[in-house]
């Protein structure tokens, strides 16, 4: 019995403590360099400790700027033309400017006659002051094979859309008038 105790003592991993900064070891310096700014120290130990490093309000705000044109694909399907930014890069993006975020698909559903699939996409961001999730939809004919199986293809459009209900990319949804 002892020996089991001593195996847990071991094995289990010690509780998660913030420390304050005074308290951090390395907390004033980082590759030798001291650093002036606590604000950065703290968003470094956050981001490194999987706390989140700002508010709800913050990460939303930098999500929701306009995307530069030089990350927007155009798609021709037919006489339709569509922008959008790939599922990859807007992970991409989640993960520099919201690395607490997580993602996952709630449900994929296949139509009665076989035709589509939908599949529903959620998406949280974690702050500071608290979490916030939105999902969304994403639908693909089953024959559709052009850019991707049908599930993967509802999958990212579903995951985009998700996003775009946090911000991101929300712009390209809104056609200008010319």
């Amino acid at each position: 019995m002892s020996c089991l105790r001593s195996l847990l003592r071991r094995t289990s991993a010690p509780p998660r403590v913030r420390l304050p900064p005074q308290v951090r070891p390395y907390a004033s310096s980082v590759g030798g360099s001291a650093r002036a700014n606590p604000e950065e120290e703290d968003a470094d130990f956050a981001a490194a400790s999987g706390f989140p490093s700002r508010t709800l309000a913050e990460t939303l705000k930098v999500l929701s700027k306009r995307v530069p044109d030089s990350i927007v694909k155009i798609r021709n399907e037919g006489d339709f033309t569509m922008r959008y930014i790939p599922w990859y890069t807007i992970n991409r993006i989640l993960n520099t400017h919201a690395p607490e975020w997580s993602g996952e698909v709630r449900s994929i559903t296949y139509s009665t006659n076989g035709q589509t699939v939908t599949v529903v996409y959620r998406v949280t961001l974690y702050g500071t002051d608290g979490e916030v999730y939105r999902e969304a939809t994403g639908t693909s004919s089953a024959d559709d094979t052009k850019f991707g199986d049908p599930v993967q293809k509802a999958e990212a459009m579903a995951f985009r859309r998700a996003c775009a209900r946090l911000g991101l990319g929300l712009h390209l949804y809104h056609v200008e008038e010319e």
